[in-house]
Parts: structure tokens; C-alpha cells; sequence
């Protein structure tokens, strides 16, 4: 209900970025040039986002299998934030094709 219709979004990585889900550095010539607008997109769906990620990991499986490898790469705030990226992204792929979740699909 907060991403709207999804045929506003073009690419899976406009919805990701709606979520804020993915980084807002500003790049030019490989050299980092600011951070960015770190507040644009919706919070709301940021939030639930993330909800949905900490209640996957506590039920699925497969899911907390992803999670515990990123977490021993990386601190948990990014490894919790990857799950909610990976979910986020077979949400759009859900809504665009109408297709039920795969986990297999998401986090093989």
C-alpha cells in the first residue's frame, strides 16, 4: 500500500532506492563527491521493510543461513539491511509478475 501502484517504478533498482534500501553516495570520476539525499524515499515502507527482514530471519531458515554469512563478513545493521534489500526486491518482482515468493528464488 505504500509503494503505490508498481508500474511508477521502471527498475527493480527505483523501487530499492524508494525503500531506502540502497546507498545515496554521489560518485563522478570514481571519487566520492557527497552523500547524497539519504532522506528521500519513504520511511514507512524503509521501516517495514526492515520488520520484514528481522521477523524472515527469525522464521526462515534459508533466510537466516544468508544472514548469519553476512553477518560474519560485516556488522549486523548491514547484514540485516542486505536481507531487507534481497526482500524488497522479490516484492517487486511479486507485484510486477503476479508470482508468488520463491524462496529459493531470493536467497539461493
Amino acid at each position: 500500500m505504500e509503494t503505490g501502484p508498481i508500474e511508477r517504478f521502471a527498475r527493480v533498482g527505483n523501487d530499492a532506492s524508494y525503500s531506502r534500501l540502497v546507498g545515496s553516495a554521489r560518485l563522478s570520476n570514481g571519487k566520492r563527491k557527497g552523500r547524497g539525499n539519504t532522506k528521500s524515499g519513504n520511511k514507512y515502507l524503509a521501516w517495514a521493510d526492515l520488520e520484514a527482514a528481522n521477523f524472515a530471519v527469525r522464521y526462515n531458515p534459508a533466510i537466516k543461513r544468508y544472514y548469519q554469512r553476512k553477518r560474519a563478513k560485516t556488522n549486523g545493521v548491514v547484514a540485516i539491511k542486505t536481507v531487507a534489500h534481497k526482500l524488497a526486491r522479490a516484492c517487486y518482482s511479486m507485484l510486477r509478475e503476479g508470482t508468488d515468493f520463491d524462496v529459493d528464488r531470493a536467497f539461493a
